[in-house]
């Protein structure tokens, strides 16, 4: 009887082995899987060598390096399939194109920038898109924006980013819970007892008569 419990025993350990190990999994191991998989879809390793030379200059645990490893590898692998048929794919074109991915931009916006900027603006083309969706753009009002901005040239592409902040700005104004906003002031204007931009300021109303005059009463009661 003992010796069937134990048999037992045993054919359960062995049947759910392979998940306890892999949940187990050491970091090292783990890291090398990411890497042992990046060889094999064609991802330079120097990307995810960066990843972990980040992690280590940080002092991040291991534990942390390995999962941030793992993820790197799944977006880059991503972005090396949007990116697939185009021609002179260098490594910084995977890497803003895994940044984007890891943004919120989707495979079929990636694809499209990727079709529409020339080879040598490729990477900033990806860099902007992903700018613009962290602003809160859409991803594709980002694209249209990008696509517009490679049709007037290298600096309208590079200033974007900083023309969309500020455009949201000036169109929003300052944030509500920001010092001086409108919804702080409870009104649209300047607080009571500021006067108006360009005005000098008055403490009394009416100005001008000595205190022991008879409109005192008036101008002596806290400048209302």
């Amino acid at each position: 009887m003992r010796v069937k419990i134990g048999v037992a025993m045993v054919v359960l350990l062995v049947s759910s082995g392979g998940s306890v190990v892999a949940q187990v999994q050491p970091p090292q191991d783990r890291i090398n899987t990411a890497m042992a998989r990046a060889r094999q879809v064609g991802i330079p390793l120097a990307l995810l060598e960066r990843k972990i030379a980040e992690g280590r200059a940080k002092g991040v645990s291991l534990e942390r390096i390995a999962a941030a490893v793992e993820q790197r590898q799944a977006a880059l692998e991503q972005a090396s399939q949007a990116l697939a048929g185009q021609q002179g794919i260098r490594d910084a074109d995977l890497s803003v194109a895994a940044d984007a991915l890891e943004s919120g931009v989707s495979k079929a916006v990636l694809r499209a920038i990727a079709e529409t900027a020339p080879r040598d603006r490729r990477a900033v083309a990806i860099a902007a898109l992903t700018q613009l969706v962290e602003l809160g753009h859409l991803p594709d009002a980002a694209l249209a924006r990008v696509r517009d901005a490679l049709t007037r040239g290298p600096d309208a592409l590079a200033n974007l980013p900083a023309e969309a902040a500020g455009s949201a700005g000036r169109r929003g104004g300052p944030p509500t819970n920001a010092p001086g906003a409108a919804g702080g002031r409870g009104q649209g204007g300047p607080p009571p007892g500021v006067p108006a931009p360009g005005t000098a300021p008055q403490p009394t109303r009416p100005a001008g008569p000595p205190t022991t005059g008879p409109g005192a009463a008036r101008g002596g009661a806290g400048g209302v």
